[in-house]
C-alpha cells in the first residue's frame, strides 16, 4: 500500500502597513559593511519593492497579537523603505507586501533566506544588459540604473558580443572571464571561434595569446607609423581600430594596415617634395633605414646656423629657470606635477635650440641627397648631405635614381642650371612587381603556435615508439644536470634529476652498502 505523499502549505501573504513593521532582533545580518542602503532606496522608489518580506506577528506575554509585526527575513530592504520615509519619498502607512510565516525559528528563516540567495551568472547579466540597451536605453542609463559606470556598462556589453559559441563554452565552464574578455578583442565572431578551435587544442589559450592571435593582422597604436600621421587622421580616412576594453592597450590596433602604408607614404612623400626645393640631386624615402645604410657615401660638411640674440637670450633665461628649478627641489623626494611638466618643457625648446639648421655649399647640395625617414618617436627624420658614389660626377651628370617609386621636383642648382630632385620611396611599385616572395617576412603568430604544437606532439610519439632513444635522451639530460654547470639549455627534454641532502647526524652512513638500503622508505 503506497503511503501518501503530505503536502506542503504556503506561508500566506498579506498587505501590511509600513508602519505597523519593526525590525526583529532575530535577523542574522549584522555586519553592514558593504550593505548599500541608499542603492537599494533608489532601485525600489525607480521599480517598487520586487520581493516582500518575511515578517512573523509580534505577540504580548499572554501570547495574544499586537498588531505590530517584526521582520527576521527582509531587514535590508526594511531599512531601504525606512530611508524612504525619512526622505518623504514614502509614506508611513504604505502597505508592504509580506510574507506571514508561522512556526518554526526565525533564525532558522533569516539564515536560509541569504544562504539560498544565488546571484546571477555574469553571462546572464552580459546579456541582461544587452537586452536593456536595445530597448534604447544608453550606456549612462543603464549605468544610473544598476548603480555602475558606464565604462562597466560597456564592458558587459562588449562580452555579450561576443560568439554565441564561446557563450556556450563558458557557461559550461570551458574557458574562463579573462580568455572571454580577450575575445572580445575583435567582433568578427567566424575569426573568434577559428582562433578558440587552436588554442583549445594546443594549449597556448593564455589571454595574453588568445590577444596577440586576434590581432596578428593588425597595426598596435603605439606604432611609429601611426604616431606620425595621427590615429585621427587614420580613422577619419575610413580605418577601423580594434580597441580592448579590459586591458591596456596602447590605443588600439589598426585593422587597415594598407590604408596606414598608404597614409604614411603619402605623407613623407609631401615632406619630400617641401625638402626637395632645397636643391638636392635625390631623396631617398622610407618609414626605416636598415642599420649602416650610410656606409659607403661620403657626408657633407655643413655650418649650423648661428643663435639670433633674442633666440640667445631666451636659451639663457630657459638655462637659468632650469638650473633655479633643480636647485630649489633638490632635496625634494618627488616633484610637484606642475614643476615636473615645467622642467620637460624647458627641455624641450633647448632640444629644439640645439637642433639647428645646416648651410651647406650649393654646389655641394647640387651632388647630394637626403635620407628621410620616420624616428622611434614617429617624427620625421631628415638627414640631409650624403653623396653616393655615382654622384660624384660633376652636377650636371644625368640623375641616378634609387628605389622605385620616383617623382621629379624642379630644383635650382649651381649657377643657372636646372636639375630634378629624384625622390625615391622605399617599398614602391618595384616592390610590387617582384613576383617571388619576401622569404624574410616573418610567419603569422597563429600559424607558428599551430605548428609548434603539431611539432610537438609528434615528437612526443616519436620518442614514446622508441625506449632506446628515449632512455638515451633521459640519460643525456640526467649527465648534463650532474657534470656540466650550464646544462639548463643543452637539452629540450623537462626532467629534472635531483640529488638528497642527508642530514649531517647520521654517522656512518657512507660506509653504510647501498643493498642495505633498498626495500627501506624513500
Amino acid at each position: 500500500m503506497t503511503k501518501a505523499v503530505q503536502k506542503i502549505t504556503l506561508s500566506p501573504s498579506r498587505d501590511i502597513p509600513f508602519n505597523k513593521l519593526v525590525l526583529s532582533q532575530s535577523n542574522v545580518r549584522r555586519v553592514k559593511a558593504g550593505v548599500s542602503i541608499e542603492q537599494l532606496a533608489e532601485s525600489i522608489a525607480q521599480r517598487t519593492l520586487l520581493q516582500g518580506l518575511n515578517v512573523r506577528a509580534v505577540v504580548d506575554a499572554e501570547g495574544n497579537e499586537t498588531g505590530m509585526f517584526e521582520v527576521p527575513a527582509g531587514g535590508r530592504r526594511y531599512r531601504a523603505l525606512e530611508l524612504l520615509v525619512k526622505q518623504k519619498r514614502m509614506a508611513r502607512t504604505q502597505a508592504v507586501p509580506c510574507v506571514v510565516r508561522e512556526g518554526g525559528i526565525a533564525e532558522d528563516d533569516s539564515l536560509a533566506e541569504n544562504d539560498e540567495r544565488i546571484g546571477l551568472h555574469p553571462l546572464d547579466q552580459f546579456r541582461a544588459f544587452q537586452t536593456l540597451s536595445g530597448t534604447g536605453l544608453s550606456d549612462e542609463d543603464i549605468a544610473a540604473r544598476h548603480f555602475v559606470s558606464p565604462a562597466v556598462v560597456k564592458q558587459r556589453l562588449r562580452l555579450a558580443s561576443v560568439s554565441p559559441k564561446l557563450h556556450d563554452v563558458y557557461a559550461e565552464y570551458g574557458m574562463n572571464l579573462e580568455q572571454l574578455m580577450a575575445f572580445s578583442v575583435t567582433a568578427d565572431h567566424a575569426r573568434q571561434e577559428q582562433v578558440w578551435e587552436n588554442v583549445s587544442r594546443s594549449g597556448y589559450d593564455e589571454p595574453y595569446q588568445i590577444r596577440r592571435m586576434l590581432t596578428e593582422d593588425t597595426v598596435r597604436a603605439s606604432d611609429r607609423r601611426v604616431q606620425f600621421i595621427g590615429l585621427d587622421n587614420y580613422e577619419q580616412a575610413g580605418g577601423g581600430v580594434l580597441r580592448d576594453l579590459f586591458e591596456h592597450d596602447d590605443g588600439g590596433w589598426l585593422q587597415d594596415v594598407a590604408l596606414l602604408d598608404r597614409l604614411v607614404t603619402e605623407k613623407l612623400k609631401t615632406e619630400a617634395e617641401t625638402i626637395a626645393a632645397e636643391g638636392w640631386k635625390w631623396i631617398s624615402v622610407a618609414v626605416e633605414f636598415p642599420y649602416g645604410h650610410t656606409e659607403g657615401v661620403r657626408e657633407i660638411e655643413g655650418k649650423s646656423v648661428d643663435l639670433s640674440p633674442e633666440e640667445q637670450a631666451t636659451v639663457d633665461g630657459l638655462n637659468a629657470e632650469q638650473a633655479r628649478l633643480e636647485s630649489d627641489y633638490q632635496d625634494a623626494d618627488e616633484l610637484p606635477d606642475e614643476v615636473d611638466q615645467r622642467l620637460g618643457e624647458i627641455e624641450t625648446a633647448l632640444i629644439a635650440f640645439e637642433d639647428r639648421p645646416m648651410i651647406y655649399d650649393p654646389t655641394e647640395i647640387a651632388r647630394a641627397g637626403v635620407f628621410v625617414s620616420i624616428d622611434s618617436e614617429g617624427r620625421l627624420s631628415v638627414d640631409r648631405g650624403y653623396v653616393r658614389p655615382e654622384d660624384g660626377l660633376s652636377a650636371g651628370d644625368a640623375d641616378v635614381g634609387q628605389g622605385a617609386d620616383t617623382q621629379s621636383t624642379e630644383g635650382k642648382a649651381a649657377g643657372a642650371s636646372i636639375q630634378r630632385t629624384v625622390i625615391a620611396v622605399a617599398g614602391g611599385a618595384a616592390d610590387a612587381e617582384d613576383d617571388d616572395e619576401d622569404a624574410t617576412k616573418p610567419l603569422p603568430d597563429r600559424l607558428i603556435t599551430e605548428l609548434t604544437a603539431h611539432r610537438t606532439l609528434a615528437l612526443r610519439d616519436a620518442l614514446a615508439e622508441n625506449p632506446g632513444i628515449a632512455f638515451q635522451a633521459v640519460l643525456h639530460n640526467f649527465v648534463l644536470t650532474a657534470f656540466y654547470r650550464f646544462a639548463s639549455s643543452g637539452s629540450c627534454l623537462e626532467i629534472g634529476l635531483r640529488t638528497p641532502t642527508f642530514p649531517a647526524q647520521a654517522p656512518g652512513l657512507r660506509e653504510k652498502r647501498v643493498s642495505e638500503g633498498r626495500g627501506g622508505a624513500a
